[in-house]
């Protein structure tokens, strides 16, 4: 079973730039996408191909957006929002289905209607796949300049990206639950907006105090992993290297001199985890190849014995 995850930067943009292309090339079974940033009645025709289409698009115009994409229809779908776009292959409708209830975990309401989450149960493995986009987030108060990158906003943005982790993981111990109850292995993935360790990042010395890198959000990384709960399956199948990179700045250069960060995750539990035969990024070969301002994760798992 191939399985991406891919932050697009907007779907339409991405269909310009190759995505079509690389769906077809790569032939994944299962893909989640981030940052999708479509209503639905924009997306473009033919896009997805041959798959079934999950969709969670929020209601922040021109914002996230997240989804999922099968090759057969998931047996069931759960989004925060309590509506989602189901579509087969070919089909352009713009029905939404109802998602069952009581799935999202205290805490997470002010973003259940920002298309952060969507989680589905495969019809042809036992497996729960979810996709999240988690907020980006900024600098606390006391490390804002007036002159820095963003406006300062007293550390609003970093309030409640912190606030968002502590509700998270709630909402993964859930889920993970929920999927074992039922037999099944759970699967997140996601953009993260976190580089957890020193290897996820190129500039790691200058990045102490920079969002995505702070102590804190490193920590509570750290904190959803264990070898009995989560683990990072990129990183269990290359535990000595750099990388791999799945986001470079547009700006400055940092893609061709591969100044990148590692915040796009295949989280998986433990035995799903030890079924990954082969892991890495889709790194363009040029920086005009570029889909995204990320790049796909793709990790092959062998069928389960």
């Amino acid at each position: 079973m191939r399985v991406a995850t891919f932050n697009v930067n907007g779907i339409r943009a991405a269909q310009r730039r190759g995505f079509e292309a690389w769906l077809a090339e790569r032939e994944p079974d299962v893909v989640a996408l981030q940052e999708v940033r479509c209503p639905p009645e924009q997306l473009p025709s033919g896009v997805f191909g041959g798959y079934h289409l999950a969709y969670e698009p929020g209601h922040l115009a021109g914002r996230n957006g997240v989804a999922v994409l099968t090759r057969t229809r998931p047996a069931a779908v759960r989004t925060w929002d309590g509506e989602v776009l189901m579509r087969a292959p070919g089909e352009e409708h713009l029905h939404t289905e109802p998602s069952p209830p009581g799935t999202m975990a205290r805490g997470l309401t002010p973003f259940a209607s920002e298309g952060r989450y969507i989680e589905v149960d495969l019809a042809d493995s036992p497996v729960t796949v979810a996709s999240l986009y988690l907020p980006k987030g900024g600098l606390p108060a006391h490390l804002q300049k007036p002159n820095g990158r963003e406006a300062p906003d007293g550390g609003a943005r970093y309030e409640r990206k912190m606030g968002f982790l502590a509700s998270f993981a709630r909402q993964l111990d859930r889920s993970r639950k929920a999927a074992k109850a039922t037999g099944r292995e759970f699967l997140l993935l996601g953009d993260l907006n976190i580089a957890h360790t020193r290897q996820d990042l190129t500039n790691w010395r200058s990045s102490n105090r920079s969002e995505g890198f702070l102590p804190e959000e490193r920590e509570w990384f750290g904190s959803i992993l264990s070898p009995r709960t989560l683990v990072d399956v990129v990183r269990s199948v290359h535990p000595d290297a750099d990388g791999p990179w799945s986001w470079w700045s547009w700006m400055g250069g940092a893609f061709d001199r591969d100044v990148g960060w590692r915040i796009d995750y295949h989280l998986a539990t433990p035995r799903l985890a030890k079924r990954a035969v082969a892991a890495g990024t889709d790194r363009p070969a040029s920086g005009p190849a570029r889909v995204s301002d990320h790049a796909a994760v793709v990790v092959d798992y062998a069928s389960a014995d």
